[in-house]
């Protein structure tokens, strides 16, 4: 079976909150089904640079109810593209590489945020690092990353 059937189209629209914890904070609902799975993700700008982040739930952690490192490495994927936005403008792209480093973690209600910066924007490739940290604890690192991001060719949208 090739899939070809369960396809969907998913149309991203950047959408506001504009009420509740998150109000002023923008997401993209529909814009990719394993995000949306794992979010909502969310996103502003703080200070002149885009922060991401979302609250910590049951479904987020592991066995021993620390955040699953799987979890991080969907929000730093999430993250890495807000961070990119500028430089990808008008192209779609992929994850070509990641690397990440998972040095601490959040219990369920904590406040997970990342910022980062888009080390070069090629031709054909972004290189983006990251920072991710629990926020409800001062900060404390939970993962670094860094990534390439490889543009595949125009929006049509």
């Amino acid at each position: 079976m090739d899939g070809g059937d369960e396809q969907q189209s998913y149309t991203s629209r950047l959408t506001t909150v504009t009420e509740g914890e998150w109000t002023g904070w923008s997401y993209y609902p529909g814009g990719d089904p394993y995000e949306d799975l794992a979010g909502p993700f969310y996103f502003r700008e703080r200070d002149g640079q885009r922060v991401c982040a979302f609250r910590a739930e049951t479904r987020h952690m592991n066995g021993g109810m620390f955040m699953h490192g799987g979890c991080m490495m969907t929000f730093a994927d999430f993250a890495l593209f807000v961070i990119a936005r500028d430089a990808l403008k008008d192209q779609h792209a992929v994850t070509a590489t990641f690397n990440g480093e998972l040095v601490g973690s959040a219990g369920v209600g904590d406040l997970v945020e990342c910022t980062g910066e888009v080390v070069k924007a090629g031709r054909s490739m972004v290189f983006v690092r990251g920072l991710i940290v629990n926020a409800s604890r001062g900060g404390e690192p939970m993962m670094s990353f860094s990534s390439v991001l490889k543009k595949t060719g125009p929006r049509n949208t």
